[in-house]
């Protein structure tokens, strides 16, 4: 079981708040989608998640423990790829391992273990450089998944990816959550991603940020092909553009 809770998080920056009173739920195996304008605190409130930031107020549990500011229960995976270009790729996707204190041949080992399943095999001994923006990212969610393997934080993992490659990103990425039972939690800013990808999505707006509405996607996973242009889609994009535009100030 993988559930998270967060329940009631405060925080402000030199005396200014930037998100209040925030609650939100994922449970195993969901995929869900914070979405929003840019500044309303979604990166705030990933960092409390993770431990990095401690909260005024307001608590974190994963699965029933407090990891309120502890750093290392959840993997957060942000917007660039970061990967070490001086390192190969079977090294960079074992660091997590590595840092714990692993040999370097067993974590190779173990990390090699997900090559095949994250559709990476074949580029253990290459670069960064040397593969495409796709393939960098599954290394970098590999990377993550790695350093827990119960609950993902991705802060705008494919927005620098062309939208081709974000397409068959998207239907990867829920297929690899099936097969490796990970939940996730998403930041992004793009509402058709937001619901493509998500089980339910939380619309965080305002100054401070506050969770304004929260939409349940009832469309079985993975979505069909022109899912975006059925009148389904289309209502769910105007139920959220309302309560952005809402709320945005």
């Amino acid at each position: 079981m993988s559930d998270l809770i967060v329940e009631n998080v405060s925080k402000s920056f030199d005396g200014k708040k930037i998100i209040e009173d925030i609650s939100i739920e994922v449970h195993e195996n969901e995929l869900v989608s914070l979405l929003g304008v840019s500044g309303g605190g979604k990166t705030t409130l990933f960092n409390v998640i993770s431990g990095l930031l401690m909260p005024e107020s307001g608590h974190v549990y994963l699965d029933s423990e407090e990891i309120t500011g502890r750093p290392g229960s959840v993997s957060y995976m942000l917007q660039k790829d970061m990967l070490l270009p001086y390192r190969t790729v079977e090294d960079n996707v074992a660091l997590p391992l590595l840092i714990r204190g692993e040999k370097k041949k067993s974590a190779r080992e173990k990390a090699g273990a997900y090559f095949a399943e994250f559709g990476l095999e074949g580029t253990q001994k290459k670069y960064p450089s040397q593969l495409s923006g796709g393939m960098r990212q599954r290394a970098a969610l590999l990377r993550t998944y790695l350093f827990s393997d119960k609950m993902a934080l991705l802060d705008e993992p494919f927005s620098a990816l062309d939208t081709l490659t974000k397409s068959a990103m998207h239907r990867w990425y829920l297929k690899v959550m099936q097969q490796i039972h990970l939940s996730t939690i998403f930041i992004t800013h793009d509402i058709d991603e937001a619901i493509l990808l998500s089980d339910r999505i939380y619309i965080l707006a305002g100054k401070p940020g506050r969770i304004t509405k929260e939409i349940k996607i009832r469309e079985p996973k993975p979505r069909r092909e022109d899912f975006n242009l059925t009148e389904t889609f289309l209502s769910y994009k105007r139920e959220i553009l309302k309560a952005i535009q809402e709320k945005k100030s």
